[in-house]
């Protein structure tokens, strides 16, 4: 198996004004956007060409919409992305850049 494009971890998950996991894990691998729980079980994937990213216009710089198989998920990544060897989520600009450079639709900053 690949190499995942995009990898985030520490992902806060929400759906709605649900709580799915305040540790999860966004993947895109060939082609495909999953997220998953905390114990790396799937919550949702689709074909990056399927999904839809964009920003809140509530929320700071630190979170993302993304649209999974027409299911809106709230993504709580980092505010910027961590130094070498520093721990954390990468920032929200990095998870657009990966969905856009996937074949996905993200909004542009």
């Amino acid at each position: 198996m690949a190499e995942p494009q995009f990898k985030a971890e520490r992902v806060g998950i929400g759906h709605r004004l649900r709580s799915l996991t305040r540790a999860g894990q966004v993947q895109i691998r060939d082609g495909k956007l999953t997220l998953m729980n905390s114990q790396g079980t799937e919550i949702d994937s689709a074909p990056v060409h399927l999904v839809r990213a964009g920003k809140p216009w509530f929320a700071g710089g630190d979170e993302a919409l993304a649209t999974v198989n027409g299911h809106r998920y709230r993504l709580k990544l980092g505010s910027r992305d961590p130094e070498q060897g520093e721990d954390g989520p990468p920032s929200a600009r990095r998870f657009f850049d990966a969905v856009r450079t996937a074949g996905g639709d993200a909004a542009r900053e």
